[in-house]
């Protein structure tokens, strides 16, 4: 539990710091978070002898983030994306000189690994450039905030009230008590960050809780799932006490795309 509360503490320091210390620093600390993430994700994959193409998914992140900073940076036009298209297909030409029995699970993990944790990086990324495509830590800043209070408030409710269970399959000791009891902690959370960000209304800051909440959760399950279909207690040990970048960043990478939707449409 102490080794746990270490982690945890500097941990937070880090992420805080990561959104204070500006725009470039911000870039720089996702960018190699995302990667690093990635690895994990083919690392842990690995373990159940599928062999993704892991140089080209990494080069193809690295690109697809650089491509992404440069739009807010440099308003760089998203028709260059398509320059990653070859790239990214090029995991088929490269598998057909691999002796492999599973080439097409491979091929496939290659583009989940993309698409599970590059492209949620990128969009919670993004979020910091949604008020006047100038950087702004509020957005980031209020999503880690309220996604931290659903866990703290789900956890506290969970082991006070929990005896209706979640999604037992998939997670045991989640409740339907604890989630209702995230929603609520986190909706509190949504409603003081909107008596000092004026950026959205009350309202608004409470629905981006919600859709936290309800797709945070959601991306708890997923990496659950993922997890014990590998026979994996955790997705790495790299964060003593807490275990892999997957474990702690899993309700980010279903809950990123869907505030990002949201705020889009708000603000446009």
């Amino acid at each position: 539990m102490k080794t746990r509360a270490i982690t945890a503490f500097f941990f937070t320091i880090v992420m805080l710091g990561s959104i204070f210390l500006g725009s470039y620093v911000f870039s720089a600390f996702y960018l190699v978070l995302s990667l690093l993430t990635l690895i994990e994700f083919f690392k842990l994959i690995k373990t159940a002898g599928i062999r993704p193409h892991r140089n080209i998914a990494i080069l193809a992140a690295t690109l697809f983030f650089l491509m992404t900073a440069g739009y807010h940076y440099l308003q760089f036009e998203t028709k260059y994306l398509l320059l990653l298209v070859p790239l990214i297909f090029s995991v088929f030409i490269s598998e057909l000189y691999k002796k492999e029995k599973i080439p097409f699970a491979n091929i496939s993990y290659t583009f989940v690994g993309f698409i599970y944790v590059t492209v949620p990086f990128c969009l919670f990324y993004s979020l910091g450039f949604m008020v006047n495509s100038e950087y702004n830590f509020h957005i980031p800043l209020s999503f880690l905030l309220m996604l931290w209070a659903s866990d703290t408030g789900a956890y506290l409710f969970g082991s006070k009230f929990g005896k209706t269970r979640l999604f037992e399959r998939h997670s045991p000791k989640k409740s339907w008590e604890g989630f209702f009891g995230g929603m609520l902690t986190s909706v509190g959370v949504s409603y003081v960050l909107s008596i000092f960000f004026k950026d959205l209304s009350p309202i608004s800051w409470a629905g981006m809780a919600v859709l936290i909440v309800s797709f945070g959760t959601l991306g708890d399950l997923v990496e659950s799932m993922l997890k014990r279909s590998l026979n994996a207690k955790d997705s790495g040990s790299i964060l003593p006490g807490h275990g892999g970048f997957l474990d702690r960043f899993d309700g980010l990478l279903l809950g990123a795309p869907v505030v990002y939707a949201y705020m889009y449409l708000l603000l446009n």
